[in-house]
Parts: structure tokens; sequence; C-alpha cells
């Protein structure tokens, strides 16, 4: 059998490590061709010495070993264009990840997406480039990728909503006025997923799920107002539909991303994967409402989906700025939403015709979201 090719991209980053699980499993089906990291150059070398991978990049910073054969952004976009493959799984964090995404697209590729930057960022754009080159996007994130499995052989019709899962991130259980002198260190202490910090910050303010209801419209073509969604703190479930005749249907399995990574990568076959094994009679399902005033930046997010145009990629690069200066303790915690509000707030393009424009808008929001950090600065 051949084996399928594939690039990884932030090999080192916890969609990377989480890649390695499915490698592991699947020596046989899978072969890497190309690999990523932005820093880790050890991570990079190890990674490619377990798998035997030739074509290496390390975007950060220049490399000390030589085996490292592309550097930088430009030399990412060459690696991905040259390095024949069929499928490229984006494990880049946050905008940093749209121009790879393009690159595989463009060069023929079917595209393993966990940077939902790249559908947040352009929208109908990127959709319309994989369609014209007659390539797959294939969600990687759990809550996507559990929709396209259960949507597999529904006619769109027959769906009347979609319901994201979010497990409430780290401060689920804190009341809304506990929330104004919260530490990064708590904001970061997940109770349930081990991800990169700036996903996790998001999942505390619930960013992340604002970001995935824009993703979530455009990768399924559902209207805002039918996507919603429940507090699931175990994150057992990872989404649901409702078809019009009011039943749901939904995935179960343990809070792995081993699971969405294998289950895009091969793509059209399903693998066998030990991790997946869930057993019911151990587990308690728990859902709640969500708490639209403790969680605000979740109605900005629906603004801007609403608005169209440059205002989701500008909730993206604001939130992005926002969350770097928390880190950073310019802001307070709070301050996240109250940021991305304002930028959101303000006037956009209401259309989007070209990458290039994507590219400028994307850099006009994070001026205009960094004066509004000294304001909230000043104030803290």
């Amino acid at each position: 059998m051949n084996r399928k090719k594939i690039i990884i991209l932030g090999c080192t980053g916890s969609i990377g490590r989480n890649t390695v699980t499915v490698l592991k499993r699947n020596r046989d089906y899978f072969k890497v061709v190309g690999i990523s990291a932005h820093t880790d150059e050890s991570g990079l070398i190890k990674f490619a010495e377990s798998f035997d991978v030739k074509n290496m990049c390390l975007t950060g910073r220049q490399p000390s070993y030589s085996q490292i054969n592309f550097q930088g952004e430009s030399g990412l976009i060459e690696m991905i264009r040259d390095t024949e493959a069929d499928i490229v799984l984006n494990g880049i964090s946050g905008s940093a990840g749209l121009s790879s995404s393009i690159a595989a697209l463009e060069s023929g590729k079917d595209l393993a997406l966990a940077n939902k930057e790249t559908v947040v960022m352009t929208g109908s754009l990127i959709m319309n480039l994989a369609k014209q080159h007659g390539k797959e996007i294939l969600p990687v994130d759990s809550e996507h990728s559990a929709i396209w499995q259960i949507l597999k052989g529904r006619e769109k019709k027959s769906i009347s909503e979609i319901i994201l899962t979010a497990s409430g991130g780290a401060f689920r259980n804190r009341p809304i006025e506990a929330l104004k002198n919260v530490t990064v260190e708590a904001a970061l202490a997940h109770p349930t997923w081990n991800m990169g910090p700036k996903i996790t910050i998001d999942s505390a303010t619930m960013a992340n799920k604002g970001l995935e209801i824009i993703e979530a419209h455009f990768l399924f073509d559902i209207p805002a107002e039918n996507i919603k969604i429940v507090v699931h703190p175990k994150s057992y479930v990872h989404a649901f539909i409702r078809t019009i005749d009011g039943c749901l249907y939904t995935q179960l399995s343990m809070p792995d991303m081993a699971i969405p990574i294998q289950n895009a990568l091969s793509w059209p076959d399903i693998l066998p994967a030990d991790f997946a094994s869930l057993s019911l009679s151990d587990i308690m399902l728990e859902f709640k409402a969500l708490d639209r005033e403790k969680y605000p930046i979740v109605d900005t997010a629906y603004e801007a989906l609403r608005l169209k145009g440059a205002y989701p990629l500008v909730f993206n690069a604001a939130n992005e700025i926002a969350v770097s200066s928390f880190i950073e303790g310019r802001i307070s915690f709070l301050d996240i939403a109250e940021v991305t509000r304002d930028a959101v707030e303000k006037d956009w393009p209401r259309r989007l015709e070209t990458f290039e424009q994507v590219f400028a808008l994307d850099a006009e929001a994070r001026m205009v979201s960094l004066k509004l950090i000294d304001k909230y600065g000043s104030n803290k």
C-alpha cells in the first residue's frame, strides 16, 4: 500500500505532539515528508529523526543544524509548494497560519485545518479557493470534526441547528465578579485540555467559541442564528446537530486531539484507534446554558459574523492582540473582551475581495487594537 504523504506545520506544538500519537500507531499508513517549527529547533530535529523526515523548516530564527533545509516564512511557503504531498496539517497558532493554508490549497494539497484563524479571517475566500483547486478542507478542531462526522450523508435542508459544546475553561465555576483580578497563571490552568497558551486563554474568555461560531458558519454554510453553544464541562460530547424533526445527533469520545487529527489525516478512510474508546457506564453527561453576561465576547463574535466582510477578521486580530497584552501584564483579563468589542464596533469594509486585502486589513486591525490596549492599559 502506498503511504499517504503528509506535511505537518507546527510539529512541536500541541497539535504536533498529538499527531505523534497518530503517527506511531499508523506507521504503515502515513509518511511524513515535511515538517515545520517556529523556534524549537531541537524538537524539529527530534521529530525528523523519529519519522525519517527530509524536509524541515524553522520559521522563527536562524537554524544552527545544517539538516534544516528551509528557513523563515518564505522558506515555509516554498517547502509547502515544492514538496510532493497529499495533505498538509496546519497546526500553526493564530493568524500566522493563513499563508500556509493558502499555499497548501494552491499547490494541490488537501488541508487538515487546526488553524481556525484561516477560515475566520478569510471566510468564503478560502472555501472558494479549495473548490477552485478541487481540494478538501478537513476540520481538526474537535467540535468541527464532530460536526463534519455527524453531517456525513445528511442533506443540508434537514439540519435546523448546530450546537457547539464548551468546557467553560479555567473559570467556569467562578462568578463574574471574581474575574476582575485573575492572573495569567490561573487563566492557563485549563481543567480538561492540554493546549497552547493562546487557545487556553481563549477558552477562559470563551473567545474560542466565538471563533468556532464563525468557523462553523463558513465550513458548513449554516446561518449564524442556527449555531448555538452549550457548556459541557467534561468535554466528552464535542458537538450536536438538531434535525428539523427535533432530534439531536452527537459524537462522543475522550477529550483527546489525536482523534480529530487522525480522522482528518486518514480521510476518506477511518482507521482503528484505541485512544478513542469511552465507557458510557463510567461517565456523567452534564450540560449548562452559556452565561452570556459572564462571556460577553461571544456576543461580539455573533455581531462580527452578522456584519460579515472584515468584521470576523477584526474580531480575531483584536482578540490576538488583547490576549498577548494580557499575558504581558498590560491589561486585565476582563479587558480582553472589551478591547475586542471596541475594535469590532469601528467601521470596517463589508466585503472581502482578495487575500491581499485580508492581510492589509489584518495589519490595520492590529494597529487599531494596539491603540485600544494603550487606553485600557492606562486605566489598569
